[in-house]
């Protein structure tokens, strides 16, 4: 790939200007400046804006840059320590919706997302947390990893890859710099064996692997000091078997997986805030029984104050008791927080990260009300998405809890048989956190919604869910 004469990107600090002028061979003569301003705006988090993509990192060998839209689509998927609390995130990034395949080439693919979370903001995508990003034979040789610091990112080596010479000194170059490698969908037949030396994590694809097998390889892991990553765990089950196999890490969805148990066992405090959760959702709100449900449970009137006088509200007086807030924020606005207060208090024993799927599910839902012409429904959608993930939370099945909630029937009908326009919606979004995009692209076209705009509104629903936990994570009393 010859970049010899092609510009590189400007960066802007409120004013002041760091160019990057010139890229040869693939390789940034400012590529020092361009990893202090990313270090320095994570550490500062404010004033900090890329201004053009750097695009030399999204051309082709052939010279040409695919279609790609103004805000690039990236889906992050968690992957969790053996105490279910999110120790990394993988980005997943796609261009356009309309154009999945019209670039098969993996390593635009790869360099599109390192380029593309500068414009997004790493701290936005990940809360602070590390990355891995697949990177194909190009990314490697190229050096194209050392545009994200070291202590953020894990390159995550495609099965693909033969390590040949020229791979084996780039991981080498990495290694040196303090860059993680992580090699994907290992087996004891891949030819990434010769880079085991080399590597600090190996991710086995647990479903695909026999089960003596998975117990092998995570002991012949350990024993050779490698953090060992279980992919595709897609239940509870299974995240048992792999964290007594020995595995390290865990990525899949079986966080968001309902553990279905008799209605007695349901702890009586969760019970309480669903019914909170019914009454606050009745079709004419009595706003005095919803006051004295919320104040019966001293925790959850103390974060509702504690949002009320958060950053979230612009109100000019600081609010110093429930009725007060309640007769500010109007009906629809009391039932959209409460809703939340109440969701986010009941999940107190489950993972973090199903609470944060939740309010992103909400946040995004909430966000398409305009777009598909429905003004007004925009809390009705927020509680859609906001307890499409009640069953996980409860332990129950979901029919039987929305048997009890005095919702929209547009709202069961999505949740319980993806129909109508909130089903297409509650698809769209199970397929966008998924990175599921044949799936997203067949959604938005039913919807008729743009890639910009739904880019744009999974990237601040993972904002405003970030704003929300900084909020929620001081302390309070009683909790």
């Amino acid at each position: 790939m010859n970049l010899t004469k092609r510009t590189g990107t400007v960066i802007e600090n409120t004013g002041s200007q760091v160019a990057l002028r010139r890229l040869h061979r693939g390789k940034l003569n400012g590529k020092r400046a361009l990893t202090g301003w990313v270090k320095k705006a994570l550490d500062e988090r404010a004033g900090y804006v890329l201004i053009c993509k750097p695009r030399s990192l999204l051309m082709g060998d052939d010279g040409r840059t695919p279609p790609s839209s103004t805000c690039p689509a990236v889906a992050r998927q968690p992957i969790f320590d053996r105490q279910k609390r999110v120790h990394a995130y993988e980005l997943l990034f796609r261009f356009g919706f309309e154009n999945v395949f019209a670039y098969h080439d993996g390593d635009h693919a790869s360099k599109a997302v390192i380029a593309n979370a500068f414009l997004i903001g790493f701290h936005t995508l990940t809360q602070g947390r590390q990355v891995f990003i697949n990177c194909t034979r190009d990314i490697l040789v190229n050096d194209y990893a050392f545009l994200v610091p070291g202590k953020l990112m894990v390159v995550e080596i495609l099965e693909t890859i033969d390590p040949d010479d020229e791979v084996v000194a780039a991981c080498r170059r990495l290694k040196s710099r303090g860059y993680r490698i992580a090699l994907d969908d290992f087996t004891p037949s891949s030819q990434l064996t010769s880079l085991l030396a080399l590597a600090d994590i190996v991710k086995i694809d647990f479903r695909a692997t026999p089960p003596a097998e998975r117990t092998t390889m995570a002991a012949e892991g350990k024993r050779r000091g490698l953090s060992m990553v279980a992919e595709k765990v897609e239940t509870e089950t299974e995240f048992r078997e792999a964290a007594a196999c020995g595995y390290t890490y865990f990525q899949g969805y079986f966080f968001a997986r309902p553990e279905i148990v008799a209605t007695r066992d349901i702890p009586a405090f969760k019970l309480n805030y669903l019914r909170l959760i019914r009454e606050v959702n009745r079709p004419e709100v009595d706003l005095s029984k919803v006051e004295r449900i919320v104040k019966a449970e001293a925790s959850l009137s103390y974060r509702l104050l504690r949002y009320l006088n958060s950053a979230f509200f612009s109100f000019s007086g600081r609010i110093r008791s429930l009725r007060h807030g309640l007769s500010l924020l109007g009906e629809d606005e009391t039932r959209k927080w409460i809703s939340l207060v109440a969701t986010t208090a009941m999940a107190g024993d489950k993972p973090p990260e199903l609470v944060v799927n939740c309010l992103v599910r909400a946040r995004f839902c909430e966000q398409l009300a305009a777009s598909l012409r429905l003004q007004g429904r925009g809390h009705e959608l927020f509680l859609m998405g906001l307890i499409s993930l009640m069953d996980a939370i409860l332990g129950l099945p979901l029919a039987e809890v929305l048997s009890e909630m005095p919702v929209a029937e547009e709202i069961k009908a999505a949740l319980l048989e993806d129909r109508g326009t909130f089903g297409s919606a509650y698809r769209l979004i199970r397929a966008y956190e998924r990175a599921q995009w044949d799936e997203v692209t067949q959604a938005a076209q039913q919807l008729q919604l743009g890639d910009d705009d739904l880019a744009r509104f999974y990237q601040e629903s993972i904002a405003w869910t970030g704003q929300i936990f900084s909020v929620k994570e001081e302390r309070v009393p009683g909790s």
